[in-house]
């Protein structure tokens, strides 16, 4: 059996290690009601690797070391840090034998496959709370300081008020701790401590509310895994039947060559077989496209913005002034969550623009707005809710911003179809831009993705206008829309304050893959087909 020099000479650590303890053992059992008194065995165990050091130390054996360090770990240590030396762990192998934990399970996983070691992974896993966590076990969670805040009831305006109302009024409701009726809050009665509060107190493994807490994002998991390795009769009967522990040498000095040396010294083998073809790691193809995306971006100047998965109608749908009964919010069209989301502070402009057209030249909708559906949370449908949540927060120009990321929507799954799929989002707003600009910024964008020929035509978006339709030439397929585009209605703009115009677009990342790699199915950007991964390309078509 050949084994490297690494794995005998771990092998060579474990065994002396595994009959020092047993010696220990042996020694101890008839004392051991004697010694419970005293607190510190440490020298029962140091006596017998003692005894073991002087024989390593006569046979040279590669083991002296690491049992010689073992013994001063040993002398400086308490007892219990140290644990079972018939089995130690790979941390503790590691400090004596001068390696990494990391090489000392490699070793040990190599002398498992050959049954001369069984390496043992253990696992932890305790609960931290994050700093956001901490600051509500010593203050309390929002929701309990805002019950505590008012005694029966109290206005939905005036609650507001309160500092910690925009958390804290969604989860009065979710605890069911609250009704709320003709925009009055009223208390249900006795607010008795959650699981959750008690788990603050107390973060440990088992407690019922910890799963709340990670939701929240107030604890995060903490996995400790550690591996215990020891060596089976296999392995410790190799041992003793003596291994060659001279040290291999990899390559041959000059000097060893010139005087012969390296006739005596013990070469590392290699194999001249052909080996099987070795596929370098890289990145799944669809990433690398949706990665030189955001590359092009970056370099034209734009920056990232990013936001969750889980938006309120609100969001989604009504600061883009889609009317509540549009098509879009239908079932089939997305998916509802049984959450809902309080709307925000001044959330009455957009009320108002939907129904009467706020301080605009528009007419509205009409008809009626109703909260109820704006609170609703949905699986984003497209990620344009993102850009107007930064515009809100940045309404001063210039302004230049995108995103990357998955949306869904309720699609029957086939070769052009799933119900997640990632789009990309961009936004312009400066002084003065107009739709030549946004012509300008789609085409730059498109030529360096390797589309030559880009033209556009007129579309239509409920949130767009003018809007228009940006095409590229696909050789065997002709001229292909990929995307849509405009600038934003006054509509969607006036309610944050936004003076100027605002450039937007949008397109499906997923069609711009197929194109680009020659795909005639969807599905194939989301399966993990190795083979396909292996085989397709890195190379990128930019063109500067």
């Amino acid at each position: 059996m050949e084994l490297t020099y690494n794995e005998k000479r771990l092998l060579a650590v474990l065994k002396p290690l595994k009959d020092a303890e047993e010696a220990r053992s042996k020694a101890v059992e008839p004392i051991r009601e004697t010694l419970k008194g005293m607190g510190d065995s440490r020298s029962t165990r140091i006596n017998p690797l003692k005894d073991t050091l002087k024989v390593l130390e006569e046979t040279r054996n590669i083991a002296f070391l690491p049992i010689k360090k073992a013994i001063e770990l040993l002398e400086n240590t308490t007892e219990g840090t140290l644990g079972p030396m018939h089995t130690p762990d790979a941390a503790y192998l590691a400090r004596i034998m001068d390696s990494t934990e990391e090489a000392v399970v490699q070793y040990a996983n190599l002398l498992q496959d050959r049954g001369l070691a069984i390496v043992e992974k253990k696992s932890v896993v305790t609960y931290k709370l994050t700093e956001e966590g901490e600051q509500y076990r010593k203050n309390g969670l929002p929701e309990r300081n805002l019950i505590e805040s008012f005694d029966a009831e109290i206005p939905m305006a005036e609650l507001q008020k309160h500092p910690q109302s925009r958390l804290g009024i969604g989860w009065l409701r979710k605890k069911g701790w609250v009704d709320i009726k003709d925009g009055i809050i009223i208390k249900k009665g006795e607010a008795a401590e959650g699981a959750d509060e008690s788990a603050l107190k107390n973060p440990i493994p088992g407690q019922p509310g910890i799963q709340d807490l990670l939701k929240r994002k107030l604890a995060e998991e903490i996995e400790s895994v550690s591996y215990i390795i020891s060596i089976t009769p296999g392995g410790e009967n190799l041992v003793e039947s003596g291994l060659d522990l001279r040290q291999e040498v990899m390559t041959l000095t000059s000097e060893q060559i010139r005087t012969g040396e390296w006739k005596n010294l013990r070469l590392r083998k290699y194999s001249t077989k052909t080996p099987k073809r070795i596929y370098a790691g890289k990145n799944h193809p669809y990433q690398q496209l949706i990665d030189d995306m955001r590359q092009i971006l970056f370099e034209m100047g734009f920056t990232e913005m990013n936001g969750g998965i889980v938006e309120s109608s609100f969001w989604n749908f009504d600061v883009l002034f889609q009317p509540q009964d549009h098509p879009a919010r239908e079932m089939q069209d997305t998916f509802f969550l049984d959450l809902e989301e309080e709307l925000p502070a001044g959330y009455e402009k957009i009320r108002d623009m939907h129904i009467s057209g706020g301080d605009t030249t528009s007419t509205g909708w009409g008809g009626e707005w109703k909260e109820k559906k704006a609170m609703q949370c949905v699986l984003r449908t497209h990620t344009t809710s993102l850009s107007i949540q930064y515009l809100k927060d940045h309404p001063e120009p210039p302004v230049k911003a995108f995103c990357i990321g998955r949306v869904y929507r309720r699609e029957a799954i086939d070769a052009t179809h799933t119900p997640e799929f990632e789009q990309l989002e961009g936004i312009v707003m400066d002084k003065d831009v107009n739709l030549r600009h946004l012509m300008g910024f789609l085409k730059e964008f498109y030529q360096k993705m390797g589309f030559e020929n880009v033209r556009f035509r007129p579309g239509y978006f409920p949130y767009t206008e003018p809007s228009i339709e940006p095409e590229v030439w696909v050789d065997g397929l002709g001229w292909v829309e990929l995307g849509g585009s405009g600038i934003f209605r006054e509509e969607v703009t006036a309610p944050w304050g936004i003076k100027y115009p605002v450039l937007a677009w949008g397109l499906g990342a997923s069609r711009v893959a197929m194109l680009k790699m020659g795909l005639k199915d969807l599905r194939q950007l989301y399966r993990s087909d190795v083979d396909w991964v292996r085989n397709e390309p890195i190379a990128r078509s930019r063109r500067y």
